[in-house]
């Protein structure tokens, strides 16, 4: 026995004696790295050649070890790591680097234990450059390899090794080698001209304030840039520097951006009652990035969301204002405040979104911007009225959830209940909590409990915290049941269902406002019913102003005084009306007659969005094929008694700028009044000029179609036309870099419908065609009920390199949203049987649990009332 167990002791002696340097080490967590170390600066030297697939860095990090330790955890993905040294207490120790993990935990262990106390980290690596918009990507536009960086959540491990978590701020020194004559951007100022060395020009930056690794940018490349100025105001003595910075293509269409940019930015600082916190501010765009980024001091966008001129559609100067006033309001609530971790990501995003909405609107009434953040409220609560879901503020305790967290529920809810708070509390009460929030933890990082603390403070109410703990903590859509009896208002809560789904016991403490003629009246509803008092003339309305973050069901009588008076309703409020009406047919109590008659009450409210919201609502319905072809047909007749008034009244002419002189609300009903009659027997001669101005387009007239028109235009151009003329359109799509064009042109040839196109489609192989654009076709097939089955068996054959790819994760939150289209209850269960395990561990897979639902859910409508929503529909006229 004793000569057996022999080899056994020498090889545990061994494995000892190797592993004596890790006695210390630390624990690797799925989560947090805890404060065994703690980064203090970062000094970044980068070689990066956008011509070349890889990119290397010499990088420093100072760090403060809390106790001994022979080895450190921290982060870095897909890096060669060809030397890693620690230097401290006079020694120089020589350590190896292990990546431990595909999300990007790593270990560096040394030979010797490092002291306690400051340690300087050197790391030599190379590593690939990204395809897809995470990470330090690369795309070539033009004709000329371009270089930037998008780290948020986790990729800034993929450039460079870190401490990869918001609640580590530190200073960065970046330093950036690059073939002459490219223009490099960081967060900060760059520190004199660049000095050529070794053939390479070397652009220093100033080092930064205080920053996570997720804010840290790197843009390098030949670009174009517009510079201005933000002029001296209030706390900010000196002008502030600002630059819209686009690929060549672009040059001549920065102005819009660079103007609304500096008035933006002024708003944003008065309201926050600082200066921008950053030296200087680079506005920058990238054909490829889904939305944008706040990076501090050199914001990323998308670029038809920048480059744009005056005459640009009503709805793409709308999102400009949105979500430029978004991403700067991060500067300061995200940027100069950051989250300490990902549980409070929601704080981060929910409140930009309402800023932007609110800022963007400041910036110009005349847009409409304000509607649309209830628009994505009430969006949000289709998703949040699911049982698969999650509160607005989740803990995230594994680094592979964080992306679960960037969906409607954080944007729209979120932001819809900030709003709610903002407007029960009052616009200079809500202001003086946010600047107190801000000024407290200025440079630093904070948290709910800190935000939920400076509004407490400014309150004066001790149930406003529960109130928005209960919005935040929990999820789900409160339903609003109310009976009036004179001045009386009696208030039941529960939470909202759809049809066939027995709704959950939960319980909100609600900021409550009513509105009854001129009169607000706003309480706290913390029971389960509860009766108010109401003063006023004439009914009751159940949100005023449509802030509220929940739904109302009313008796009939109730329904019929607010629908016949909705012409006269505020915007907020008829938006707020639809969507409970809405709502309501969709749990089976309310009717489509109803809805018809909310679409002719509003049909010409002043507001856009919401004289347009009833016939978005029943559109749905029909897109969902609930509606069957007699119901289809009483549709039409509607659309067109409602519509065909307002077309002769607006008028029409596809020519590129034919309306760009008229008033942006005008304008905007004329895109819905077109977007109504396209499809109708009037709109035949609609129909007849889109394609004639599409077909001039094409030939090479670019004044005879305005973008505004392109989405119909080409489905018109390529209905009446076969599979040559699709293919052909999307070669001038791929031959182009319009931010506009391309992607309209590749978008409608996925929309033809034609499950031939769409395996054409998908199994294409150009080089032309970017990673980004291939799942965007996929989108368009499965947008159309024709061709959804053939993208649905695509989706399925190649689910492992979909998920397995750069961009799996992002589009493990994608696709589930693509298949939620169908509606039918054998079909949900198919998407699970076929989906499931494939989602495990991925951030989709409460997204596909979502799909899933939704799915059954509407096939569950479609066999209780699907003959009755029929009927309804064929009765319309």
């Amino acid at each position: 026995m004793r000569s057996r167990r022999a080899p056994l002791v020498l090889l545990l002696a061994l494995l000892l004696a190797t592993f004596a340097g890790i006695a210390h080490a630390q624990p690797v967590l799925p989560g947090r790295l805890g404060d065994a170390a703690r980064p203090l600066a970062y000094r970044l030297d980068l070689t990066v050649d956008p011509a070349r697939p890889r990119f290397s860095g010499h990088v420093e990090i100072d760090v403060v070890l809390a106790a001994e330790a022979s080895s450190i955890v921290l982060h870095g993905r897909g890096l060669a790591v060809s030397r890693v040294a620690a230097s401290g207490g006079g020694r120089s120790i020589t350590g190896r680097w292990h990546q431990l993990d595909p999300v990007g935990a790593a270990r560096v262990d040394f030979a010797q234990a490092l002291p306690a106390g400051p340690v300087t980290l050197a790391f030599d690596y190379d590593a690939a450059f990204a395809d897809g918009p995470a990470g330090l990507f690369r795309l070539q536009v033009d004709g000329a390899w371009h270089v930037w960086s998008h780290f948020e959540a986790i990729d800034a491990r993929a450039a460079f090794p870190g401490f990869d978590e918001p609640g580590f701020k530190t200073p960065f020194a970046l330093t950036l080698r690059t073939p002459p004559g490219l223009t490099a951007i960081g967060n900060a100022p760059e520190a004199g001209a660049p000095a050529i060395e070794d053939g390479l020009a070397v652009h220093r930056f100033t080092p930064t304030a205080p920053l996570p690794t997720y804010l840290v940018a790197v843009m390098v490349g030949p670009f174009a840039a517009l510079a201005g100025e933000a002029p001296p105001r209030g706390d900010r003595v000196g002008p502030l520097p600002l630059r819209i910075v686009s690929t060549r293509q672009n040059a001549g269409r920065l102005a819009f951006a660079l103007e609304g940019t500096q008035r933006i930015t002024g708003m944003l600082e008065d309201y926050f009652g600082a200066p921008f916190p950053f030296p200087k501010l680079d506005q920058v765009t990238t054909p490829i990035l889904p939305g944008a980024m706040e990076n501090a001091g050199a914001a990323l966008y998308r670029d038809d969301l920048l480059v744009m001129d005056g005459a640009a559609p009503v709805s793409r100067q709308r999102a400009f204002g949105a979500i430029v006033a978004h991403e700067l309001g991060h500067q300061w609530f995200g940027n100069l405040v950051t989250p300490a971790w990902w549980d409070d990501l929601w704080l981060n995003e929910s409140f930009a979104n309402w800023i932007g909405y609110r800022i963007g609107d400041a910036w110009r009434p005349d847009l409409g911007i304000a509607g649309g953040a209830l628009v994505a409220g009430f969006e949000a609560m289709e998703t949040d009225a699911l049982l698969a879901g999650r509160p607005v503020r989740q803990p995230i305790t594994d680094s592979r959830r964080i992306d679960t967290a960037f969906d409607a529920i954080t944007y729209g809810k979120g932001g819809h209940v900030v709003g709610m708070v903002a407007a029960w509390l009052g616009e200079d009460v809500f202001r003086r909590g946010v600047r107190r929030y801000i000024a407290a933890h200025a440079g630093g990082s904070a948290g709910s409990e800190d935000f939920f603390a400076a509004l407490a403070e400014v309150a004066d109410n001790p149930k406003l915290v529960p109130a928005m703990r209960s919005f935040v903590e929990q999820q789900g859509v409160p339903l609003l049941a109310m009976r009036r009896e004179g001045d009386r208002v009696t208030v039941t809560q529960l939470r909202y269902t759809t049809a066939g789904v027995a709704p959950p016991g939960t319980r909100w403490t609600i900021p409550l406002c009513l509105r009854r003629g001129t009169q607000r009246t706003c309480v706290i509803m913390d029971q389960r019913t509860q009766a108010f008092t109401v003063p006023g003339e004439g009914p009751v309305f159940p949100n005023a102003g449509g802030t509220g973050y929940y739904r109302f069901e009313l008796g009939a009588h109730h329904w019929q005084e607010l629908i016949a008076g909705a012409g006269t309703l505020p915007a907020g409020e008829a938006l707020a009306l639809v969507d409970s009406l809405w709502a309501s047919i969709r749990a089976g109590r309310g009717t489509i007659g109803e809805m018809a008659r909310l679409e002719r009450a509003l049909i010409h409210h002043p507001d856009p969005q919401a004289a347009d919201a009833p016939d978005r609502a029943l559109s749905r319905l029909v897109r969902e094929n609930i509606v069957g072809a007699s119901g289809r047909r009483g549709y039409r007749l509607l659309r067109e008694k409602l519509y065909a008034p307002l077309l002769r009244a607006y008028g029409f002419d596809p020519a590129a700028g034919a309306y760009a002189q008229e008033a942006a609300a005008r304008a905007q009903r004329r895109v819905q009044v077109v977007n109504a009659m396209v499809g109708v027997t009037g709109g035949r001669r609609l129909r007849q000029q889109l394609d004639q101005a599409a077909t001039a387009y094409l030939a090479g007239d670019r004044s005879a179609l305005d973008p505004v028109w392109f989405d119909h235009a080409f489905d018109i151009y390529l209905f009446t036309r076969d599979a040559a003329a699709a293919r052909a359109l999307l070669e001038k799509g791929l031959a182009s870099e319009d931010p506009v064009f391309r992607p309209a042109a590749l978008a409608a040839a996925a929309r033809t419908g034609s499950a031939g196109m769409a395996a054409w489609l998908l199994a294409l192989d150009d080089p032309r065609l970017r990673e980004t654009e291939r799942r965007d076709l996929l989108d368009g097939i499965m947008a159309r009920s024709t061709s959804r089955e053939a993208g649905y068996a695509w989706a399925l054959a190649h689910i492992a390199a979909l998920l397995g790819g750069a961009d799996g994760a992002a589009f493990s939150t994608r696709l589930p949203q693509m298949l939620g289209r169908f509606c039918s209850v054998a079909r949900a269960d198919r998407i699970g049987r076929d989906f499931t395990a494939a989602f495990a561990d991925t951030p989709g897979a409460l997204e596909l649990a979502r799909a899933v639902e939704r799915v059954r859910d509407c096939g569950l409508l479609d066999d209780m009332m699907g003959a009755q929503i029929d009927a309804e529909f064929a009765a319309l006229r």
